[in-house]
């Protein structure tokens, strides 16, 4: 009885921490397989033992919210949902009742309120008693309507969700890696959660409808099926529902379960509540569940295969990630071969080991993670040097979590954004350089510094086989890093990412050296701080990067890729000279304001971003905009000139 109850606290214990790291902290102690056979653990001692602790998740709705959004207690509490994986366990839930059957979308519940058909308030789920008011973010949803036909009272909840598309991309736009989501759910969160809704509305966070709570004075003939329709007529995206029975539960089920691969949005299971709703009402609820409603989680579909090896993946933050490699096995309907370990944590809980034999699926049918290790041999270490640059490693441990960084400062992996700006439009120009792709050549090993970049014809096989890349694509590399060696010197310099100095002030520079490009690395502080616009902190900064011999070296190899043209400066090339402008909206005889500008720059005249007293001329083809550009103008009596007026200039 001791053990068993030492072990239901351990358990208790070990489920909070996993679940408060993954709630509020957006990191993951232990995969979705490992959480639920250990809840399922507790949960057969808490009934073995009749003893159910105060702290069990078994009996704990959720966590106080950790926020500086207001927070509002909720008119009736959101209660979890009793689970089962097993298909007879629905067929008994149902009886000889009908239902509907629905995704349980893996996202951020959230409670909407509109009154005189306006939206006026949206709260989260919270702890279930307590949520936080996000009403402001809720209002660029993407596809939220913020106003309806129905002007009475309505209350009804919904599932806020990121599509994987969308958190791949946004996942891809965030530098530092180790603040890179886990998975969609915590994307969602820390997205509806923010402070302000600039972040929420760029994030494509998406609402779906799945249980109304309240409508005055409209009659639903106690069906939860026609509630839900009639939150479809009102202009709100609800959750993909069907009619069902005892009889058709099974076909229901296998039905969903075939389709969670053409989906974009993130599911972990299926709900299935009662279509009568006094009926279902009238079961009440337990301290914990609703009983008019049951959850279906999907069983897993496992597999054993055989580790192969623990491929070590760098990032640009230093965070070095393990990533179990095995034998390929067949697993929902496709075949998968790696599984992200996450953490040193986490393999060393595994007790990972080459050649063990080990059981992995896929979490919520989609994303490849170890369950179990059958062998734990234990042999797998961490590596006492980065696999990409040699440098020497370190384990961190932080909130109970261990994991490995690579100390090399210049280690490439860290470098990804100054490899970014280098194959930028402004810079080099080299197209289907993302940075993920960039991430990938340079784990790889195929590029370690900018003049790698020339040569990546060389690992024609290696990027043929990388995800994404096939003939088509790595012709298209092929051709644009041809292109880019035809350039010309202040984008070389922009380039090279020297600190202060933007595309503008290269040219400034380079036009000022006489075009040189032996001149570039030997400028002094004096001669540059005598140019017009560059000032001490830019020539500083110049000298400084020239005065290491790593980027004199780097700077010499790049000019024997490109081929950099003597400019001459047109006849006219001080028409512009002493005139600034500022460009803003949209153009249409440019590609881009970027060519606007250098139009001017090469003019002699000078292109600011702000509307002050020294602006001689606004560029917008809005000519009546309310735009603050355009208000500022007005105030200070500036030109407001469309593209064809400023094309007439340059004639």
């Amino acid at each position: 009885m001791d053990k068993k109850r030492q072990r239901m606290q351990e358990l208790a214990e070990l489920l909070n921490r996993a679940r408060r790291a993954y709630e509020q902290e957006d990191r993951e102690l232990m995969s979705n397989y490992e959480y639920d056979r250990l809840y399922d653990e507790l949960a057969a001692l808490e009934k073995e033992l009749g003893i159910t602790l105060a702290s069990s998740p078994t009996v704990q709705v959720g966590y106080e919210v950790l926020s500086d959004l207001p927070k509002e207690r909720h008119e009736r509490p959101m209660l979890s949902l009793d689970k089962t994986k097993e298909v007879a366990r629905l067929q008994e839930f149902l009886g000889n009742q009908d239902a509907v059957i629905s995704w349980k979308l893996d996202g951020l519940t959230i409670v909407l309120t509109f009154r005189d058909g306006t939206l006026q308030k949206a709260v989260t789920r919270g702890n279930g008693e307590v949520g936080e008011v996000i009403t402001n973010n809720a209002r660029v949803f993407k596809n939220l309507p913020l106003h309806i036909s129905y002007k009475g009272e309505l209350v009804l909840r919904g599932e806020a969700v990121i599509g994987y598309r969308d958190f791949e991309r946004i996942n891809e736009e965030i530098e530092d890696v180790d603040a890179r989501y886990k998975n969609p759910r915590n994307l969602c969160s820390g997205s509806v959660r923010q402070l302000s809704n600039e972040v929420t509305a760029r994030r494509n966070v998406k609402f779906f409808a799945f249980s109304l709570v309240r409508a005055e004075d409209v009659d639903f003939g106690n069906s939860r099926f026609r509630q839900l329709e009639w939150l479809s007529s009102q202009g709100f995206e609800v959750v993909e529902h069907h009619r069902v029975n005892a009889g058709t539960i099974e076909e229901e089920v296998g039905w969903f379960a075939g389709q969670i691969e053409e989906n974009d949005f993130p599911s972990d299971g299926l709900v299935l509540v009662y279509d009568d709703i006094a009926y279902g009402q009238s079961l009440g609820t337990t301290s914990k569940f609703p009983r008019d409603s049951f959850a279906f989680k999907w069983a897993d579909e496992i597999r054993e295969t055989t580790l192969r090896e623990i491929e070590w993946s760098p990032s640009r933050t230093g965070l070095i990630n393990p990533v179990a490699v095995f034998e390929p096995v067949e697993l929902e309907g496709t075949t998968v071969s790696r599984a992200s370990v996450h953490n040193l944590s986490i393999m060393e809980d595994l007790e990972l080991g080459i050649g063990d034999t080990i059981q992995v699926y896929k979490a919520n049918m989609i994303i490849p993670q170890i369950a179990e290790n059958l062998t734990r041999s234990g042999m797998c270490a961490a590596p006492d040097s980065c696999p990409v640059c040699g440098g020497r490693t370190r384990i961190s441990e932080e909130n109970d979590t261990k994991t490995l960084y690579c100390t090399n400062p210049d280690c490439q992996a860290k470098q990804v954004k100054s490899f970014a700006l280098f194959v930028s439009r402004d810079a080099m120009n080299i197209e289907g350089l993302s940075e993920a792709t960039l991430e990938k050549f340079i784990i790889q090993g195929l590029i370690k510094d900018f003049s790698d970049i020339f040569h990546l014809g060389r690992y024609e096989e290696e990027i043929k086989n990388l995800e994404g890349f096939g003939e088509k694509s790595f012709a298209n590399l092929l051709n644009s890093i041809a292109n880019a060696r035809h350039t010309t010197l202040p984008r070389l310099v922009y380039s090279l990412g020297i600190a202060n100095i933007g595309l503008a002030n290269a040219k400034v520079i380079c036009r000022a050296l006489g075009n040189d490009p032996d001149r570039i690395p030997d400028a002094t502080e004096e001669e540059l701080d005598e140019i017009p616009g560059v000032g001490g902190v830019i020539a500083r900064a110049y000298v400084d990067y020239f005065a290491q011999e790593k980027h004199r070296e780097l700077y010499r190899k790049l000019l024997e890729e490109v081929s950099v043209p003597a400019e001459e400066a047109p006849a006219d090339g001080a028409r512009f000279a002493g005139v600034n402008f500022v460009i803003t909206g949209s153009v249409h005889h440019f590609a881009n304001r970027g060519e606007v500008r250098e139009l001017i720059e090469s003019k002699g005249g000078k292109v600011t971003g702000s509307v002050t007293s020294r602006t001689n001329y606004l560029i917008n083809n809005d000519l009546e905009s309310a735009s603050s550009k355009n208000k500022k103008a007005r105030e200070l009596g500036v030109p407001i000139i469309s593209e064809e007026e400023f094309l007439e200039m340059v004639k």
